[in-house]
């Protein structure tokens, strides 16, 4: 497996690039996303995937490795190919595509060509879990992503379940400051209610 390149930038379109590395050039399939991301640096890295099919082996490029995780992600649901996964991460950047796989907003997903109504669902499925125990995971690592995540979808529920959204932010930040990261999303919201 071809981890990642770095290179020399020689030629850029918005589904590839030609990066050169060590006097070899490499053509790449690329997602709008990176294509953005990547803007017009000389010097690149990119994380990639190697894609071995029985008449041609494609390298696809990422600009992130969250976006490599998410393509990989993407690629182990049954039905969704290295293309369709290109595709859906050109329309959704990949924390709002995770956010929107954990909500389960299939309208999001929907929105992107070529995905339909079974194969949304297939995704929420699949990789809901999954990507919910890896943001939480990150959150723990990092203090980032999972945290406020979780804390974002307490919030919802408190606020729909009538509560003002002051009150329900100062019982979700306190619940969250005893508890860490260590607490369900229910066991949240149940002690959140209680404090509200």
């Amino acid at each position: 497996m071809i981890a990642y390149l770095k290179g020399k930038l020689v030629h850029k379109e918005p589904t590839f690039v030609l990066l050169e590395v060590n006097g070899i050039g490499y053509q790449i399939s690329i997602s709008l996303n990176t294509f953005s991301e990547i803007k017009d640096r000389e010097d690149l890295q990119l994380a990639t995937y190697l894609h071995v099919r029985e008449d041609a082996h494609i390298l696809y490029g990422f600009a992130s490795e969250a976006e490599k995780q998410m393509f990989q992600h993407l690629i182990s649901v049954n039905g969704v190919g290295p293309n369709t996964a290109l595709v859906v991460l050109s329309y959704l950047p990949p924390l709002e595509l995770r956010a929107a796989i954990i909500r389960e907003d299939t309208v999001a997903l929907q929105a992107v060509k070529g995905i339909g109504g079974k194969t949304a669902q297939r995704l929420i499925l699949e990789l809901k879990d999954k990507l919910r125990k890896d943001s939480t995971e990150d959150g723990a690592g990092k203090g980032g992503f999972g945290h406020n995540t979780m804390r974002q979808e307490a919030l919802t529920a408190l606020m729909t379940l009538g509560i003002a959204k002051a009150a329900a932010e100062k019982s979700v930040d306190t619940v969250l400051k005893k508890s860490g990261n260590t607490i369900s999303l229910e066991e949240l919201v149940k002690q959140a209610l209680k404090n509200a």
